[in-house]
């Protein structure tokens, strides 16, 4: 995020006698900047969070109004209009004066933009302060059913943990494949509650966070030749396809395909199965349906005055989502079967074998 302040020629306006606040004041430029930050990281978090084809689209303007002058606000945009922004609401005219000043507190004291905008999300809850992780599952007749929802700080092998021995004490039996975002701890985590269990990491996931590296005059290029990777026809093919992608562009993108050789073990899973498995554990998708429902849920609704109020938004949600899952899904009966030959005997118990 490149954003410059003249401070100089802020300081040169007061020194000529240009007031600080009122019409046109010397620090109007600098809220309306450091606002525009906090803005960038809100959409950041936003975009992260969003698996669809979403992206940024432009800014919008208006005219804000602030005990330091009135100033034109930049604010960010998505493609499919799904970004609501907090520290700034989409009807919200009147900069909040306690906004104003943390944010030239934090500016006084050196803080960076970076470490400005991320201030603003922790002291005012803007973006993603919490965050529900959700856990859904493919029961042996093929029908999804949402296991638990768990609240947690942050990400860790520790927490993950507490999630896998929380569902084996409440009745998971077994996980045949688990499909798991880039979830840091979580892989070990599966495996030490369920050892026989396959992690496959969202491969939608990867590629999306390798864009992100990626230069936006190569994005398109770079994303036409990965499709080689992932849609190979086997993991070999797949490897020397990744070797091809890396000696063209591994110089100039090092950490991208730093990234893919560090999972490949993982993200390569998928490979071993016929197209009928691929197409449910390659990627986390199965979930978005649940995660855009939480989200017109809760865009409406404002602040909540604790977890537990937000938790019981998401649960009606939840039921709400599996009142529509009356059928399997697609292609459950030649999938299961081919589950059955590939995890030879873990399945003949749930399917009467």
């Amino acid at each position: 995020m490149n954003i410059e302040v003249d401070t100089q020629a802020i300081l040169k306006q007061i020194q000529d006698g240009k007031a600080l606040t009122g019409k046109d004041g010397a620090l109007a430029p600098l809220i309306k900047q450091l606002t525009e930050a906090a803005l960038q990281a809100e959409i950041e978090s936003h975009l992260a969070q969003d698996l669809s084809k979403n992206r940024k689209n432009g800014t919008s303007s208006k005219t804000m109004k602030s005990d330091v002058g009135n100033f034109e606000l930049d604010v960010p945009r998505d493609r499919i209009g799904s970004f609501e922004p907090q520290i700034v609401k989409k009807n919200q005219t009147h900069m909040s004066d306690q906004i104003e000043r943390k944010i030239l507190s934090l500016y006084a004291l050196g803080n960076s933009y970076t470490q400005i905008s991320d201030h603003i999300e922790e002291i005012y809850g803007v973006g993603f302060s919490k965050a529900f992780y959700t856990v859904l599952g493919v029961r042996v007749d093929g029908k999804k059913e949402i296991l638990g929802l768990y609240l947690n700080d942050s990400e860790g092998a520790k927490f993950w943990l507490q999630v896998l021995t929380d569902l084996h004490n409440r009745g998971v039996q077994d996980i045949l494949i688990a499909s798991v975002d880039g979830l840091k701890g979580f892989p070990e985590a599966i495996n030490s509650v369920f050892p026989n269990t396959e992690v496959q990491l969202c491969v939608v996931h990867q590629i999306r966070n390798s864009l992100r590296f990626i230069g936006s005059v190569n994005q398109k290029q770079f994303a036409k030749e990965l499709k080689a990777v992932y849609q190979a026809f086997t993991k070999e093919e797949a490897e020397i396809e990744l070797d091809k992608l890396e000696e063209k562009w591994g110089k100039k993108y090092p950490i991208v395909f730093q990234s893919w050789r560090n999972k490949w073990g993982n993200l390569s899973v998928y490979f071993q199965y016929p197209e009928d498995i691929r197409r449910v554990i390659y990627t986390t998708n199965i979930i978005e349906s649940v995660h855009r429902q939480f989200r017109t849920l809760t865009k409406t609704k404002g602040a909540f005055p604790n977890d537990n109020s937000l938790l019981k938004l998401l649960y009606m949600g939840i039921q709400n989502a599996q009142k529509k899952w009356t059928m399997p899904i697609r292609h459950w009966s030649l999938t299961v079967s081919q589950l059955a030959i590939y995890f030879e005997g873990r399945l003949d118990k749930a399917l009467d074998l």
